[in-house]
Order: structure tokens, then C-alpha cells, then sequence
């Protein structure tokens, strides 16, 4: 169920401090320092759950079969580019050495990339522009989609079959598999049905849980089903998206699996880091070729005719070596894409906002990504008092109340344009350098 907060905004306490006990920037640990993290472990060669992203034999023909009028379904709830990047997917090559040097990155602290001289995070901008999902706009807190409710998936996936032996094989505990979705649809599309919504939300399930939140070998969690399900009633998913692909850049940094959209962030890692467009160039980027970018439109599109600038970076020692060290002048702060574009920043120092999702509550700080936002600097930012990651527990009133409280922060949250330039004063840059030097291993950058 989606909630009003008109109705309990006042029972929100107003923010009176940091409520626990990490209440400065300072108080970051070192990423060296940080039990478990993957930056301490140079023998590292793949990344844990790597696996689970092999090759999805069954999607591309299964895709292959929808008439125009279902694809106009997908279109239609905001999901051409996820449809599109599914139906390349088996020709997209991986670059597993770069995602793993990037993890080891992560900062489970602040939910953001710990560079040299800056932080950077995926913003939520970002997502919604390169997956081209429905963007968020201030005021439209009640299409954020988020469930308090325990969720059954057997009524959301009855809009698609009634019969009970499509549903056990659809279902175990606490997991949908995708497998049997596809085939149901591969009967229903050979049958020549006229069930068009029908077949329509059960090929998004498939696409989204492929390219959005592949959590595991061709299965997603009910949580996530309830997500997809809401994108045909006009509801914004791109939070549940980010809050994922965090908390699994999180549990790959503390050595657990990576589950969360390998896309996004290659999307993400190409625009700022791997490609620069160029007018001039004659050849194709071979690179680019099995890129995501080479698959998706919009204010995202562009051309093969590219220069990589990592093309000679090869395995994840060279990785390593390059993320270690690279400058504000290697990473594109402004990438076309975002010029004009609005970014949500707290209220306050200090309060982070929360991204909301039926699986876990994320916190949010683009406000220390400050070059990256726009937004000039003028303290060394604080943490917030909220965990980085809280489990939720649907149908519990503790888990209401801090769902209501992270919807009323958006509704509150300041805007800032993306400015062409960001005027720093000199102090209190080198203040916030010397504050991430902190975050740095003392000894060795490779």
C-alpha cells in the first residue's frame, strides 16, 4: 500500500542532532581500517556473485516473440531502455576487473566512491536518466514506490495466471523465478492471445529482474516482484533501484556477493570515467561496441565514434592502479546527460536522505559529492545519525514509521541546479582533501 504523509507529518520529531555516536566527517574509518573490506585483500581476483551473471539463454528469444502493441505496454510505463539493453544483453561484455577495483572503493559508511581528491556516488538522477526510468520530481513523494504491508505474490502474479500449477512453479519460499515467467509467455504469445497487459507485466518482471535486480540465478525476491508490479500504476521505482545496487556494492566490499544492476554502474563508470565523445574520430571504439551505452538513447546517447580513455587498462591490478590514483581531471564531474537537471540535496547537514525500497533503507549523501552535484562546498560535511543500510521488516510500526519519515525528508529535501562552474574557497577545499586523505590507506596506491 502507498501511504499520504500530509496525515503524520506532524508525529515526525523535529531533528535535534546526530542521535548516535558518529557525528563528524572525521569519525570515517579508513577504508584499510574497515573489517572485511575488500581494499585490504590484493589477491582479489573476481568478485564474489560474479557468477550469477552468466548468459540468460531464455530472455532474447522469449523478447523476440512480443507483438509491437505489448512493447508499446513497456514504453509506455518507462521501461524502452530496459527493454532494449535486455534484448542486447547477451552480447554485452562484463569488465569484471573494473567493477572489482571499484568496489574496493566503496565506502559502506557514506554510500559513495572514495577517490584520491574527491568523493563521487551514483546520484538518483543519474539512474532514472540512464535507465530511462520515470524521473522523480519534488512533490511527487506518493508515487515513490514502496510497500509497508506484507506482501503476497501470489495476488500481484494472479493478474498473470490463476492456475495453481503456474503459480508453484512461479513461486518458492520467498522468491520468484523468472524461468517459468518466460515460458508462460512463450505459450501465450504462440497461442496468439489477446491478454496485452497481462503479457506485458509479466515481460517486465522478467526484463527488470534480468537488468534491474538480478539478486540471484534467474529468481528476484517478493520485495522486488512488488517493486515491478507497481511500474504499470504509475509509481517511481528508481529509489528501490539505487537502494539496491548500493547495498550490493556494500555487501561486495565486505566480501559478501554482488547483486545489484552490473548495468547501471557500467552505464555510470562509462559516462564519468571510461568514454569521451569525439566528433572526429573515423574508427569505431571497440571498446564501446559491447558497452551498454552502445545500446541506449536519449540524453544518454553516444555515438561508437568515441575515445576510451581506459582502453590500455587491462586486468584488475592496472584497475586498481588507475582508480587509485585518478584526478578531478580524469573524472567527467558534468556529464552532458545532466546539464539542466535538478539534484535533490538534504535539508541538513548531517540528515541524510533515505532511498526507499520494499527490501532496505539506504542512506542517501550526495551532498559530499559536492563537485559532482554543483553544489559548492562550504563545511566538511557530517554523517548523518541513520544506519547506511537498515533491513526493513514489513508489517511492523517501527518499520511505518521510518518509511513515512525517509517520504517526508523528500518532501522537504532542497534543490540545487548543476552549476558551470563551482566556486570553492581555497581553506575549505584543503580541508576537505585532507578530511579524504584520512580515508586513504597510508602506504601504497596499488
Amino acid at each position: 500500500m502507498k501511504r499520504s504523509y500530509s496525515a503524520f507529518a506532524e508525529d515526525i520529531p523535529p531533528y535535534s542532532g546526530p542521535k548516535a555516536a558518529r557525528d563528524s566527517y572525521a569519525d570515517l574509518k579508513q577504508l584499510s581500517a574497515i573489517l572485511g573490506h575488500i581494499y585490504t585483500r590484493p589477491e582479489l581476483q573476481i568478485l564474489p556473485g560474479q557468477r550469477r551473471f552468466s548468459k540468460v539463454p531464455w530472455l532474447v528469444p522469449m523478447l523476440e516473440l512480443l507483438p509491437p502493441t505489448f512493447i508499446g505496454h513497456l514504453k509506455e510505463w518507462g521501461l524502452s531502455i530496459v527493454f532494449v539493453l535486455a534484448k542486447n544483453c547477451n552480447k554485452l561484455v562484463h569488465v569484471w576487473e573494473s567493477v572489482t577495483a571499484m568496489a574496493e572503493l566503496w565506502h559502506p559508511q557514506t554510500n559513495s566512491f572514495v577517490f584520491p581528491e574527491f568523493e563521487a556516488t551514483i546520484l538518483l538522477e543519474e539512474l532514472d536518466i540512464m535507465l530511462g526510468l520515470p524521473c522523480y520530481q519534488r512533490g511527487e513523494e506518493l508515487t515513490i514506490s514502496y510497500t509497508v504491508e506484507q506482501i503476497n505474490s501470489w495476488s500481484i502474479l494472479a493478474y498473470i495466471t490463476t492456475r495453481k500449477t503456474d503459480l508453484y512453479s512461479m513461486t518458492s519460499y520467498m522468491h520468484v523465478h523468472l524461468l517459468p515467467i518466460a515460458q508462460w509467455i512463450t505459450s501465450q504469445c504462440k497461442r496468439k492471445t489477446t491478454n496485452y497487459t497481462a503479457i506485458a507485466k509479466a515481460a517486465a518482471i522478467c526484463i527488470c529482474g534480468v537488468i534491474l535486480f538480478p539478486e540471484s540465478d534467474g529468481a528476484i525476491s517478493f520485495g522486488n516482484l512488488s517493486i515491478i508490479d507497481s511500474i504499470s500504476k504509475g509509481m517511481k521505482i528508481g529509489q528501490a533501484v539505487l537502494g539496491f545496487l548500493y547495498a550490493s556494492l556494500t555487501s561486495a566490499a565486505l566480501g559478501g556477493p554482488f547483486y545489484g544492476s552490473i548495468i547501471a554502474l557500467e552505464l555510470w563508470m562509462g559516462m564519468h570515467i571510461q568514454f569521451w565523445a569525439v566528433e572526429d574520430l573515423t574508427t569505431e571504439c571497440k571498446t564501446m561496441l559491447n558497452h551498454p551505452l552502445a545500446y541506449v538513447g536519449g540524453r544518454l546517447r553516444v555515438s561508437t565514434q568515441a575515445w576510451c580513455k581506459t582502453a590500455q587498462v587491462k586486468g584488475v591490478q592496472a584497475w586498481r592502479k588507475y582508480l587509485r590514483n585518478l584526478t578531478v581531471a580524469d573524472f567527467d564531474m558534468r556529464t552532458r546527460f545532466m546539464h539542466g537537471r535538478m539534484i535533490h540535496l538534504p535539508q541538513r547537514t548531517g540528515l541524510a536522505l533515505r532511498l526507499l525500497g520494499n527490501e532496505v533503507l539506504v542512506s542517501y549523501n550526495p551532498d559530499h559529492c559536492y563537485l559532482q552535484c554543483g553544489a559548492a562546498r562550504t563545511v566538511v560535511p557530517l554523517l548523518s545519525h541513520f544506519l547506511p543500510i537498515q533491513e526493513r521488516k514489513r508489517g511492523d510500526e517501527q518499520d511505518e514509521r521510518d518509511m513515512r519519515s525517509a517520504v517526508v525528508h523528500w518532501d522537504g529535501c532542497a534543490m540545487s541546479a548543476i552549476q558551470t562552474e563551482v566556486e570553492e574557497d581555497d581553506d575549505v577545499t584543503k580541508e576537505y582533501v585532507e578530511a579524504l586523505k584520512k580515508l586513504q590507506p597510508v602506504a601504497g596506491a596499488n
